[in-house]
């Protein structure tokens, strides 16, 4: 019988990245039981090469070295070589990469690990050129190096493989002592480390390469009492250096990975759906606690492109944009990184003269050019490669207007003019690949933004969404879905393809999907969406949370294909699944009290706890999650058939992180019906005795609760009442 390992075996996968090396010579087998057994009996080691098809270092490997006739024979020869997509098998990733990380004191990717014939990790990297350079081992030397290893010193390295897999089951199985959660929060503790690691100079926080972090910011924005404060300043240099440097596409909205200099300047340019995700939901809240109009329009503009870029025809979202593209003047011709993006002083005078027609300007094509080109900082040096300029605010519009002798109207519709233009011109340049992956979670963290965008914005048309809904008819767009899509009634799979549904759901999946479901049915009023956040939190707890000890981990039990059982608490650039899991069940106590969520959400707290009082900055998401168990919620409960407008422009355009927004109907006969469906036994008190009076009518509870009100400036009234 032929060994089906002895082929390329990749034309059978539906995910993107994995598909992008089909065409290797390179035999590469997915993450599965043929490859492990043919190792096994084959004896020889696994070579483990893990990525996503955004990544740029991915994509430079596989071109030098997987793309190579020789490099192909020596891994196919001497090991069973296997492809994972981190995407889709999040819990493969977090083992390799912790051994990466407690080895070599880093890692990244593309993570390259070989392991025993039983997946035990006795080498681990990340790229690595085909040749030596740069001290960095070559490729096909270290293949060589490993083969003859293993003949000769397969007992040391069998021992080594034994010693790392142990450092790593301790660093992500062992659970951390419990701590006492007390009756303070741990918010003020966190922002002042915060406050510490923030770059006052250039904005964010820590060194290069710059992260976004957003929930660095959302703790700051939390923890400041006034909007100059210490905390709120670190907050608002981070939004303002994030949006104006050029980790934001000033083109077409939205956000790049990261960038690498201190400064924001030059990012790695692919996109990635929870960047978006949980950027645009942190400029809402700047929105609401600053005011800047700029944050706003950044909300707009990154959802715009969310919805044309990585929109799904029916409801979600696609995961990532890759950060190369052909070059202009040769769309067949090989990727480069950031092509599609930045700009020569040329470039932008030949877009602004042939897509005349797309903007009309009372202004000569030469000066909108030199108008644009100041206010992004194109010039002939460059900031970038070979003298091309990614876009970054380099002159204000006051400065603009004295520069060319206009008035600032008179530059900010000229600008808008040359914009327009060079949107159309990019438009045309060949782009970057998309990867076409649906994640329940992922959508879950977008749903959420497009519904607290909805809450603050969707009553202002121009900031509504391409297709003309409001952010809030989007949000439950992308909830519908993933439920009808990757939910069975008990239990979630983590992704969908084109229609393949494949992967058991983790917690991060159950966790952000529950969340924003929760936002959604704040957002919109109907209970579905509320109806279907408890489920997933059922599920949750049942799948992937231990009762026993308040562990909650990332994978279910039922996976057992991964040597370790890793806990969901770090989120990395995504927030932490323990965070959000917690500070969900805890607003969804409110609604179904006799289910043991504040109990769970508790639980997880008092475990991970610890974490949280060693170093809270480096744990946003739980800081916020604590914070809330601390102080409680501010409770807006309404029984209306709808939200008035005025309401929710008062409730969704105050900053109120304390917030659970609670939609009933206006009589106890309808809400009986609502129980029902929920299968709630009796209104919780959220609900109870809080029928309307006379049309629409709110009540604001913290521990206590405020009379009937009917007008939006009595519910202002009592949210100052109650706060914090």
């Amino acid at each position: 019988m032929t060994d089906p390992t002895r082929r390329n075996r990749l034309d059978e996968a539906a995910s993107p990245y994995l598909r992008q090396h089909a065409d290797n010579p390179v035999n590469w087998q997915p993450w599965d039981e043929a490859a492990f057994a043919a190792a096994q009996e084959r004896d020889v080691p696994i070579f483990l090469s893990i990525g996503y098809s955004a990544c740029h270092w991915c994509h430079v490997m596989e071109e030098e070295s997987f793309s190579d006739d020789d490099v192909a024979e020596a891994l196919n020869e001497h090991f069973v070589p296997v492809k994972v997509d981190r995407e889709e098998r999040p819990d493969v990733d977090s083992l390799y990469m912790k051994v990466c990380q407690v080895v070599r004191g880093g890692g990244g990717w593309p993570l390259s690990a070989f392991l025993t014939p039983d997946r035990k990790p006795f080498f681990v990297g990340t790229y690595f050129p085909k040749e030596a350079r740069r001290g960095q081992p070559g490729f096909t030397q270290l293949l060589d190096d490993v083969a003859d290893s293993w003949q000769t010193e397969r007992d040391d390295l069998e021992d080594r493989a034994e010693q790392w897999l142990g450092a790593a089951k301790g660093e992500l199985e062992d659970l951390p002592d419990a701590a006492d959660l007390g009756e303070s929060s741990p918010l003020d503790d966190a922002a002042d480390a915060l406050a510490r690691t923030a770059d006052r100079d250039n904005g964010g926080f820590g060194r290069a390469p710059k992260f976004p972090q957003a929930g660095r910011v959302d703790a700051m924005l939390r923890a400041q009492e006034s909007a100059d404060d210490q905390y709120g300043t670190v907050a608002r240099e981070a939004l303002d250096a994030m949006a104006s440097g050029g980790l934001y596409d000033h083109l077409g909205g939205g956000f790049h990975r990261y960038c690498t200099d201190a400064d924001w300047t030059v990012p790695h340019f692919e996109k990635m759906l929870y960047d978006q995700a949980t950027l645009a939901r942190t400029y809402v809240d700047g929105y609401r606690v600053f005011g800047d109009e700029r944050y706003a329009d950044v909300v707009a503009e990154t959802l715009a492109f969310v919805d044309r870029e990585l929109g799904h025809p029916d409801g979600g979202f696609y995961a990532t944009l890759d950060a190369r593209s052909p070059p202009l003047d040769d769309p067949e011709g090989e990727r480069e990184e950031g092509a599609f993006y930045v700009w020569t002083p040329a470039q932008v005078d030949e877009a602004v003269a042939d897509y005349a027609d797309e903007a009309p300007a009372d202004a000569d094509p030469a000066d909108l050019a030199a108008l644009f080109c100041a206010r992004y900082g194109v010039d002939e040096a460059g900031n970038f490669e070979h003298g091309q300029t990614v876009l970054t605010v380099s002159a204000t519009p006051e400065a603009l207007a004295a520069e060319f002798d206009y008035t600032e109207d008179e530059v900010a519709d000229l600008l808008a003019a040359a914009e327009t233009r060079l949107r159309a011109a990019r438009a045309d340049r060949p782009r970057p690949a998309r990867d076409d992956k649906v994640l329940a979670g992922w959508n879950g963290l977008m749903a959420r933004a497009y519904a607290e965008a909805g809450l603050a914005f969707d009553d202002a048309n121009e900031r509504a969404s391409d297709e003309g809904d409001s952010y809030s008819e989007r949000a439950a767009d992308a909830v519908d879905y993933v439920r009808s899509e990757l939910w069975d009634g008990e239990r979630l799979a983590r992704r969908v393809i084109q229609g393949n549904v494949a992967g058991v759901g983790y917690a991060e999946d159950y966790a952000y999907l529950a969340a924003g479901a929760l936002a959604t049915y704040e957002a919109t009023g109907d209970h579905a969406h509320l109806g279907f956040a408890l489920d997933l939190v059922d599920a949750l707890l049942d799948a992937c949370y231990d009762d026993e000890t308040g562990a909650l981990y990332q994978t279910p039990a039922s996976v057992q294909d991964v040597d370790v059982r890793s806990q969901a608490v770090d989120g990395g650039p995504t927030p932490s699944p323990v965070g959000v899991a917690a500070e969900t069940l805890l607003a969804l106590d409110a609604i179904d009290p006799d289910a043991g969520y504040a109990d769970a959400a508790e639980a997880m707290l008092e475990r991970y706890g610890e974490r949280v009082q060693r170093s809270p900055a480096a744990h946003p998401t739980l800081v916020l999650a604590a914070d809330t168990h601390a102080v409680g919620h501010r409770e807006v409960t309404v029984a209306a058939d709808s939200l008035p407008e005025d309401w929710r422009r008062t409730v969704g355009t105050a900053y109120l992180p304390d917030r659970l927004l609670s939609r009933r109907p206006r009589t106890d006969g309808e809400l009986d019906e609502w129980l029902d469906s929920l299968e709630i036994d009796g209104a919780p008190p959220v609900w109870a005795d809080r029928e309307s009076v006379e049309g629409p009518t709110a009540y604001v509870c913290r521990r206590a609760c405020s009379p009937p009100l009917s007008s939006a400036e009595e519910i202002e009234e009592w949210l100052a009442e109650f706060s914090r």
